[in-house]
């Protein structure tokens, strides 16, 4: 009791000094002390109904029109409104939520992928001696450590580099990230430290050596936000919340009130966005947390109301994971334009964002080409010159919509608030808006507590810190050799289950065929080069997937990581999915259609596939268009002028190499221009200068083509007396 009470005297001064005091071993034993006491105290005398087996869509969407009336209901089925359903539940209020897509499928998959206080927060809140921006921050770095303990299989800390190019900087930034750690205190992940140039270029041995003086590393959470959010859903759906995705809200039910004779929001009429059926499901209290779309609904309140929300657009792009170290960040303080990149390495992947820039309100914003090369452009900045970075790295690009708002209670309605509202109308109706991801818990707790003020419902306090998510339960860093062990899983896919799934990994390995092969087991890959397997999909019925584009984006990450796999993925997803569902071959087409448009434009496979067009530039020098014209005319013997499937298999076999006919078409198509199953002469060459200039990579007709050649050259012609002598 001594120890704790003088931890506590001491916490203000931060980790370094409560670490000073009593030791690290202390400290780290406190504070493992400290999350236990939390977990028990939230899970205390909290019912689980639905602990072993999720009910299906069907049976939410039964309760939702059967239930006479819930105490809440919440509006949007992102990080915000599946916090708040959480909240609301295990406060024992009879909760339901609706959301018209799916569940993340709108900002909250859309980010950068940290959990982090913001240290430009802070520099601005030293800077200007803003006390409420140094209050955002502490709040969102103590979120951050919860989020790491309730979530451990989905998140962690992440080492982030500030290379410093000028040495007056480095005690300036020195000060401000030491400010960062004091400001977590007894809750700083680890201690932040200065690394030499050499020290700095060995842990991130892509970096720019020009002019570097020496580095800052500090730490950040990062999470897989998409699996983040469907685990606070399906938490919530696990303590008896009737959740369901895919169920729009028409308009809202009105009542009048007898004492105020006023009209008061008493439920919202819904549909099935699957069958088109309509449904009216009663709250005495509904929670507008749309995100983006706040606005929308506050009008279907008011139709005359302000609007408060302003959407800004951030761009961020996936290129391959040799670009960064495996387990180190990178900060670009101060872009050519004052914005801040990150550049981080996630899922075996490298990520870099985020651009910032006034948008209109969209279900699909779609990546721009300008955005996508400032990116790359910032990165090639930091980069040693060594490393060519190329447009066609590009493996996936998206863009998210940040719902900043201005606070309707302010006289001066035209400021940005910089953290998140809670405002409640006339009618009852309760909104959040704005805030960032790592505090989707601490706003949830906010908006209950005011909705069950103004709304007079009889709940229990907050439980949700130390709340264990769906999966924190039963895992451990070591779970995925059970996996390898009990179910003869690859590794890399045992290791990706257990970080996807947590303790609900073995729940996904049952599910997992056998493979036929001695090795591995069980587990058909659904593309070779990512760890994703065929009983993902069927898994991911059970968590509410309704769409393909469901599995690839949101259950998955596939999307999200390279588009072109992700394409190729997306029969054999569409074909389980069928089967499960029983989908006629008509709605498996559209579901086919609709996957591939989803990732054409919303994903930056446009503006991958445009970095080849009929107009593009055929820009060789002489000796280079002899060498690609020698190289094509390998595999046009007959000098037709263009190839097909059929002469690029007839090299192939030549060589003893088998390919199989469809993924031969496809590899041509990525070629064929104009699309009359041929690559012609001039459409070879395009797509040789397009690699030469880096617009292109990993092409694979280029690839194919190069390496046949080399085989062939090797070889040499066949001598009559190799041959056998001849007739």
């Amino acid at each position: 009791m001594a120890f704790r009470k003088a931890l506590r005297r001491t916490a203000v001064v931060g980790g370094g000094a409560v670490a000073a005091a009593f030791g690290l071993s202390q400290l780290m034993e406190y504070r493992k002390t400290q999350a236990r006491l939390a977990h028990v105290a939230a899970e205390a005398e909290l019912k689980v109904p639905y602990a072993d087996e999720l009910p299906s869509r069907q049976a939410q969407l039964s309760a939702l029109r059967d239930t006479a009336e819930f105490d809440v209901l919440v509006v949007g089925g992102g990080a915000t409104g599946a916090g708040c359903a959480l909240d609301a539940v295990t406060r024992n209020l009879k909760t339901a939520l609706v959301e018209r897509s799916d569940f993340s499928s709108g900002t909250s998959s859309r980010s950068t992928k940290l959990l982090h206080g913001g240290v430009r927060y802070l520099q601005k809140a030293i800077m200007k001696l803003d006390y409420e921006q140094y209050m955002m921050v502490k709040e969102a770095l103590h979120e951050r450590a919860n989020l790491l303990e309730i979530a451990p299989h989905l998140s962690a800390p992440l080492p982030i580099m500030l290379p410093v190019y000028k040495w007056w900087q480095l005690p300036y930034y020195w000060a401000g990230i030491k400010m960062y750690d004091l400001v977590a205190g007894i809750q700083c992940l680890k201690s932040s430290y200065v690394l030499t140039k050499s020290k700095a270029l060995e842990y991130f041995p892509m970096l720019k050596k020009d002019k570097l003086v020496g580095a800052i590393v500090y730490y950040d959470g990062q999470h897989n936000d998409a699996r983040m959010n469907l685990a606070i859903a399906l938490s919530a759906a696990r303590y008896g919340a009737a959740i369901a995705n895919y169920t729009e809200v028409v308009h809202l039910l009105k009542r009048k009130d007898q004492q105020s004779g006023k009209e008061k929001v008493c439920g919202v009429r819904c549909r099935d966005v699957i069958t088109g059926q309509e449904f009216d499901v009663k709250a005495k209290c509904v929670i507008n947390a749309t995100g983006p779309f706040t606005d929308s609904l506050r009008k279907m309140d008011e139709q005359e109301v302000a609007n408060i929300c302003q959407p800004s657009a951030g761009v961020h792009i996936v290129i391959p994971g040799y670009y960064s170290p495996d387990n180190m960040g990178l900060l670009d303080p101060a872009t050519s334009d004052g914005r801040v990149i990150f550049f981080l390495p996630w899922e075996n992947m490298t990520i870099a964002g985020t651009t910032d820039s006034p948008t209109n309100v969209t279900a699909h914003p779609i990546p721009g080409e300008d955005d996508i090369n400032f990116i790359l452009t910032e990165v090639r900045n930091y980069l040693s010159s060594d490393v060519e970075v190329r447009r066609g790295d590009v493996l996936a690009a998206w863009s998210g919509i940040r719902p900043l708002v201005t606070d309707p209670n302010s006289k001066d309605t035209q400021s940005i608030c910089r953290n998140h509202i809670v405002s409640i109308s006339e009618s009852g109706l309760v909104t959040i808006a704005g805030g960032k991801w790592t505090t989707y818990r601490s706003m949830a707790e906010e908006t209950l507590d005011a909705a069950i003020g103004a709304h007079s419902l009889t709940a229990e306090s907050c439980r949700t810190v130390g709340l264990m998510l769906e999966g924190a339960k039963g895992w451990t860093p070591t779970l995925y050799i059970r996996l390898v062990q009990d179910y003869g899983l690859e590794k890399e896919v045992a290791q990706h289950l257990a970080s996807t799934y947590g303790g609900r990994a073995f729940d996904v390995a049952k599910m997992a065929q056998v493979t036929g092969q001695r090795w591995p087991i069980v587990g058909k890959r659904l593309v070779s080069e990512f760890p994703y397997i065929e009983a993902e999909v069927l898994y991911a019925i059970k968590e509410y997937a309704c769409t393909a584009i469901d599995v690839i984006a949101r259950r998955t990450r596939l999307g999200f990581l390279n588009v072109q796999a992700a394409d190729e993925a997306l029969p054999r997803i569409v074909q389980i999915m069928g089967k499960e569902l029983n989908w006629s071959q008509e709605k498996r087409t559209e579901e086919l259609e609709a996957a591939k448009k989803f990732l054409y434009h919303e994903m930056g496979y446009r503006s991958r596939s445009e970095q080849l067009t009929k107009t593009s530039e055929i820009n060789l020098d002489y000796q280079e268009v002899v060498r690609y014209k020698k190289r094509f005319h390998k595999f046009d013997k007959e000098k037709k002028g263009f190839i097909t499937t059929v002469d690029v298999q007839r090299v192939l076999e030549s060589i003893n190499v088998h390919i199989d006919e469809n993924a031969l078409h496809e590899i041509l198509n990525e070629v064929d221009l104009n699309k009359n199953g041929q690559v012609e002469i001039d459409e070879f060459l395009q797509l040789m200068s397009a690699v030469k200039k880096g617009k292109v990579s990993d092409s694979r007709l280029a690839i194919l083509m190069k390496t046949a050649e080399e085989t062939l050259d090797e070889r040499g012609p066949v001598t009559v007396d190799r041959s056998g002598g001849g007739v």
